[in-house]
């Protein structure tokens, strides 16, 4: 598990609209890499596109190559399911199926994908991922019980062990605390830290002061104005970005001068 991502001069459009321009990065294995910026300049667009969530939505496409660990997840063969398995997502808000119980909700990508384990598999994949996501003790003996009746913080830790249970290599979380109170924050902020042992993870967050506890890399999108693309701005290590960038705007933005 674990592997390397690279944008090479990738552009990503909705239609005619082109709404990232021109992003060359290169994210490490098994770190933490925050995405920053103001709302609107991309960062959150470039993330869906990391495992092609972005299609969803008529008329989007990408022109460029995004490679996992050199491979170009874009090419023609390549089929989107199976990247979303290698690249999995946990949303803004918490979003465990309503009609499933906690047991069924970690094992759901198996499910969708029409795989077949026997119970013991099974018993196995949802204790390790939940166990992996730090909320095995506290549903352990509520296994059956709807995963929606689970408080915010701990629904969203059920949605990253979902996530997790299918074994991809890069995790993609979009501003994951946003709907969360300070102490599941915490708890969700010391999951990603421990995540990094085994996985390669992507945040993006309007917290200065979470991307700077969490990531060991960060990249400032910014945007020259409405209806202008999203650009990568400035790239380097997370202590780097906030105590010397090499950007004015970058410093006026983790400065809290404007964003």
């Amino acid at each position: 598990m674990s592997k390397r991502v690279d944008a090479v001069d990738l552009n990503v459009y909705y239609g005619d609209f082109l709404a990232v321009e021109g992003i060359n990065i290169s994210i490490d294995a098994r770190a933490v890499t925050a995405f920053i910026g103001p709302s609107g300049c991309g960062k959150t667009t470039f993330l869906r596109s990391l495992n092609r969530m972005h299609e969803v939505l008529p008329g989007a496409r990408v022109k460029g190559q995004l490679l996992l660990d050199g491979e170009d997840i874009y090419d023609p063969g390549v089929d989107p399911v199976t990247v979303r398995t290698q690249v999995g997502m946990v949303f803004q808000r918490p979003n465990p199926f309503p009609t499933m119980t906690i047991r069924e909700n970690v094992l759901a990508g198996y499910k969708l994908n029409g795989a077949r384990l026997s119970k013991s598999e099974s018993e196995e994949i949802v204790e390790t991922s939940l166990r992996s996501a730090n909320l095995w003790n506290e549903v352990k003996d509520r296994l059956d019980r709807p995963g929606s009746g689970l408080s915010g913080g701990q629904q969203q830790r059920l949605c990253i062990a979902r996530t997790i249970a299918v074994k991809p290599d890069v995790i993609l979380m979009d501003e994951p605390c946003s709907a969360l109170d300070p102490i599941s924050t915490l708890a969700i902020e010391d999951l990603i830290g421990e995540l990094q042992q085994d996985y390669t993870v992507i945040i993006v967050t309007h917290n200065m002061q979470q991307a700077a506890r969490v990531s060991q890399k960060t990249a400032f999108f910014n945007i020259a104005g409405t209806g202008k693309p999203g650009k990568l701005i400035e790239y380097d290590d997370t202590t780097s970005i906030f105590n010397t960038p090499k950007e004015k705007s970058t410093e006026d933005y983790v400065s809290g001068r404007f964003g």
